[in-house]
Parts: structure tokens; sequence; C-alpha cells
């Protein structure tokens, strides 16, 4: 694996990323890559770092879109629910929705439009199933808030709560396959796994790698 360039002292950081992490071993050399609400740049920049990609990234904050771009990142400024239209059927490797799924209104459209786009997706996402949240809402009958929600009810971002489970029921429903898994307690400092007893009330988060079903 290539290091880390000396003027990039804030990959460092990324690379504890669980998440991060995980989508650095799926991604090939050289892959042209869109991240989907790319947030300030770190995992587009580590993929560049390490793998050599050729990525864009789309997000709707002009404030994180000034740090991707000072850091030489390719980034366009858009609401995913409007689609993506600039962008061509299959022009991408990889299309990343990473920890992002929740955030969106048009959850089913948005991966729509990642098929479209890209030849495979890459989807991540807190997991509501998980037996941490289970028992603090049945031990104290109100919306849990730790590092899977780390947001009250009332100013999260989060519109649609969802579980491994449920992912995979809609991925059968509008005709996604699955074609890898990989399952973590924690979005920092854990290993992935791509075998875990019970998923669902195991992991914390899930991260898929999809592709247009037939």
């Amino acid at each position: 694996m290539n290091t880390l360039s000396p003027d990039a002292p804030g990959l460092a950081a990324a690379l504890q990323r669980t998440d991060f992490r995980t989508v650095l071993e799926i991604v090939e050399p050289g892959s042209r890559v869109l991240d989907l609400g790319c947030g300030n740049g770190s995992l587009l920049q580590l993929l560049r770092n390490r793998k050599q990609t050729v990525g864009y990234g789309v997000e709707l904050s002009p404030n994180l879109i000034t740090e991707c771009i000072e850091k030489g990142l390719s980034v366009f400024h858009g609401n995913l629910d409007e689609g993506l239209r600039d962008f061509e059927d299959q022009s991408f490797d990889y299309v990343i929705l990473n920890q992002t799924l929740p955030v969106v209104h048009r959850p089913a459209y948005v991966i729509e439009e990642m098929m479209r786009v890209g030849r495979k997706g890459i989807v991540s996402f807190p997991n509501f199933g998980y037996w941490r949240i289970r028992l603090r809402l049945l031990l104290t009958g109100r919306m849990p808030v730790d590092e899977v929600i780390p947001h009250e009810w009332y100013d999260t971002p989060n519109i649609h709560h969802l579980t491994v489970k449920d992912f995979g029921l809609f991925c059968k429903r509008f005709r996604v396959a699955l074609l890898d898994a990989w399952y973590f307690r924690s979005l920092e400092g854990d290993a992935a796994r791509q075998a875990m007893i019970r998923p669902n009330w195991s992991a914390a988060f899930g991260l898929f790698v999809i592709t247009r079903g037939q």
C-alpha cells in the first residue's frame, strides 16, 4: 500500500475512521469515484492519495465545498434529492454514499441515480436495530444519543432511521443486488467484519457494496 504524502497530515486522522478504511480496501487503484455528500473531502483525498483514484464529489454545504477545493478536489454543489443530472450513465466505477442515506429525502431515487451513473455503489449508514439503541429505548423510553445517533431528536439532520434488515429488504424490492457487506461497532478504531452473528442486532453500522440487479 502507498504511504501518505507528507503534506497531508489530516489523512492520518481520516485513517482512524472504520468506514473510510473499509472503502479504501474495497476500491481498486485508479478507479473513477463519485462521493455523494462528500463533506470536507477527507474520504476523496484519502482515496486519491492511497489508491490514485480520479475522484469527484457532490456536496450541499458551501463551507464544506470550500474545504474540498482547498484540498485540490473537484466538487460540485448539488442537492442529492434532485438527482445527478450532471453525470452520464455508467461514468464511474464506484459511487459512494457514506453515512448520508439517513439525511436524504428521497433515498430510493438517490440510490437509483447511483446505479445509473456507477457500475457499483458503496452505501454505509448507522444501524437503528443495534442492540444498544434498542436497550436504551426500552429502559429510558427516549431517543438515544450516542455515536450511532449523535443528535437530539429536535436537531438531528437524519430524516430516515433504518436498520441493516431494512436495507436488505429495500434492495430486494427495488432490484438492487448486494455484492458484499461489512459490519462494525464503532466509526473509529474498530475492525469491519464481513461476517457477524445477527448483524441487525450486533452491528452499529453497516457498509454495503451494491450494483444494479436483474
